[in-house]
């Protein structure tokens, strides 16, 4: 399956974002209040409907992105940057932790002219801040074709957190470091 998912309403808007493993960032954006639905994918390619097993190779060019609809009257563009920026290493180039290859970079493909501008401005004054020790190396692009990925990666975490490693030694600390600093962003927390 491929393209940006249908708007599932007029209030629904999307965002593209790469920062490595998908299987991570599933499971952090599908928490936030507002997030309607997050889907894992591959983006940024040349090949057309890619498998796992060749962008696992780095050969396609794809990098494993979740697209995000949400819901902007309750968690704005600027909000999942924020997000964005805090759930993994925008300076690494290719690789997040353990996990090496082009597949894995740090990437917003934006789908209008306002995230673009967001994204360019939010990574210009992170840079400027000295917010990380090295530049920033995410890159901005227009969003490309979105390949939907197996179905098995679709609510990884959830569907894996009790019986795969990678879910409880990866993800889960990751998932409760989140969901402190994000408390009162997180589906279910008291909004004001």
């Amino acid at each position: 399956m491929s393209a940006t998912l249908p708007k599932i309403s007029e209030n629904i808007d999307t965002a593209t974002f790469g920062t490595g493993c998908f299987w991570c960032t599933e499971a952090l954006f599908e928490s936030l209040n507002g997030v309607v639905k997050v889907t894992s994918g591959y983006a940024g390619g040349e090949v057309a409907n890619p498998t796992y097993k060749q962008v696992c190779t780095g050969e396609t060019g794809h990098a494993e992105c979740v697209q995000v609809q949400y819901e902007p009257n309750k968690i704005t563009y600027d909000e999942l940057l924020e997000v964005f920026w805090q759930v993994h290493d925008p300076t690494t180039l290719n690789r997040q932790g353990a996990d090496v290859g082009t597949q894995y970079r740090s990437v917003i493909f934006y789908h209008n002219d306002e995230q673009k501008k967001k994204a360019e401005q939010y990574k210009s004054e992170l840079d400027k801040s000295g917010a990380f020790k090295n530049p920033i190396v995410t890159e901005i692009a227009p969003a490309p074709t979105f390949y939907v990925a197996e179905d098995y990666h679709q609510e990884y975490y959830e569907n894996n957190k009790n019986s795969n490693p990678y879910c409880a030694v990866v993800i889960r600390p990751k998932m409760e470091k989140f969901q402190k600093v994000f408390a009162k962003k997180l589906k279910g927390a008291e909004q004001h």
